[in-house]
């Protein structure tokens, strides 16, 4: 899990390189291949002691860190976890993404930079001092596909062993060239002789077990790049979860889930689609489009640097050019030393207008194109802080024939109030995952609740290629 210190100092060989005062070198990805493959439940955390000369730091157990790193920002959030339960957001630390475009590492070292300044912020915030973390994969090189896999029982009863030979049996159907492995496989639902829809087989007398299961790949050396520059801001990557994956857990409830429903989280550089139904995900995309193409165009056609341009964006940005009023004006700096101008804020909703309707109009394609239309009962619920544009529901709602609400992350307590927006929804889904996770390697289920992810596989594929 994410061993965390309050303040205090790391064990042998887990020094922070590039911090004042550390002159160690950066660990090596076989120190966390010996570190993952310990065989035991990453939470609860160890206990932890303060720094020796440190007064006023609360001791603190059952501590994990999400870290998104997305395409314009990388945000750290570090949780504790209650005795109840609970999750307490004891931090909260954020920097401006740059190393990376459409959620792929482009350059190593910027990346570490971001991370570490993100960390530190966090860190200072839950006065903890982090060790590793849970972070999110997300990029255009992300995939996903559905597969069956069928094994004999034989014992007459189902065991946790045939559940888990029944999904690698699944998994042995996915046929990947050498570029390509397996990031998570998800099982949907069993069936065991001829009763389908299982959700629970444990216990189930039959003489076959069959299970369908969604499987997620993606390329090797995106996922390499994305754990070295972790590794390098140093700190031990725990598990790599696939991003609308963690944002799922933190934006949708169980009876959306059940009902139907689409998760849309438009990020900077890509929106990521996840769709649920009858409590399973059915389905996994990954758009290459998001918030920072709308910036870009505001750039383009307002002719204001970037960075004018994003907080534009931010201020008078609106989805639907009906929706502005006709007397309304902005202040737009231009280029180099030539002075402001006063434009219509209705210039920039045409701007950002189309774009908006792609990003939804690529959403309603995948959508088609899976089969699931007719079974999103619970609409789509969209999240990531390109969901905060005003009109962005309306815009939404008339392109997906749907209905839409806004995602914000639930389920915590403590500094509840920072992360009560779309931009944390990664980051708080990642705390809520590792919490389930590893729930159910403790509890020796298949599940949390009916969702069916104890089968993750991220971890022996990463002990494979780290």
């Amino acid at each position: 899990m994410a061993p965390v210190s309050p303040g205090g100092a790391r064990p042998a060989g887990q020094h922070r390189p590039g911090r004042p005062g550390d002159d160690r070198r950066v660990r090596s990805a076989r120190v966390v291949r010996r570190r993952v493959s310990g065989g035991r439940s990453p939470i609860p955390c160890q206990s932890h002691r303060p720094r020796k000369g440190v007064t006023g730091v609360a001791r603190r157990d059952h501590i994990v860190v999400g870290l998104d790193i997305g395409t314009t920002k990388i945000c750290a959030i570090v949780a504790e976890l209650t005795e109840d339960g609970g999750v307490n957001i004891v931090g909260v630390g954020s920097s401006p993404s740059r190393g990376l475009r459409k959620g792929v590492v482009v350059n190593i070292e910027s990346t570490v930079e971001s991370v570490k300044k993100a960390v530190e912020e966090a860190e200072l915030m839950a006065a903890v001092q982090i060790n590793s973390v849970y972070t999110g994969i997300a990029g255009s090189h992300i995939s996903g596909e559905n597969a069956r896999g069928v094994i004999a029982l034989k014992s007459q009863e189902v065991t946790r062993r045939d559940v888990e030979r029944a999904v690698d049996a699944a998994r042995a159907v996915a046929v990947l060239p050498q570029d390509r492995r397996v990031l998570h496989v998800l099982p949907r639902e069993f069936m065991v002789d001829d009763q389908d829809g299982v959700r629970e087989p444990l216990g189930m007398s039959g003489s076959r077990l069959e299970v369908d299961v969604h499987i997620i790949t993606g390329a090797v050396t995106s996922a390499q790049n994305l754990v070295k520059s972790v590794n390098r801001a140093g700190l031990d990557v725990v598990d790599v979860v696939l991003q609308p994956l963690a944002s799922s857990e933190a934006v949708l409830n169980a009876e959306e889930r059940e009902l139907g429903v689409a998760m849309v989280d438009i990020g900077g550089g890509t929106t990521d689609l996840a769709l649920f139904a009858e409590g399973s995900i059915r389905h996994t995309a990954v758009l290459p489009i998001g918030g920072q193409h709308l910036t870009t165009d505001l750039a383009i056609g307002l002719r204001t640097p970037q960075a004018e341009a994003e907080k534009i964006k931010i201020r008078h940005g609106i989805a639907l050019a009906e929706l502005v009023k006709d007397d309304e004006m902005i202040d737009v700096p231009s280029v180099g030393d030539r002075p402001p101008r006063s434009l219509s804020r209705k210039t920039v909703a045409d701007i950002i207008e189309p774009r908006v309707e792609e990003i939804f109009d690529l959403v309603r394609r995948e959508v088609a194109r899976t089969g699931y239309e007719g079974m999103l009962a619970a609409g789509a619920v969209i999240t990531g802080g390109t969901s905060m544009l005003e009109g962005m529901l309306d815009a939404g709602e008339r392109v997906l024939d749907l209905p839409v609400r806004r995602g914000i992350p639930t389920g915590v307590g403590g500094l509840r109030d920072i992360v009560s927006n779309p931009m944390y929804s990664t980051g708080v889904g990642l705390i809520l995952y590792a919490r389930h996770h590893a729930g159910e390697l403790d509890s020796g289920g298949i599940g949390s609740g009916k969702r069916n992810r104890m089968f993750d596989r991220m971890r022996s594929w990463m002990l494979e290629f780290f």
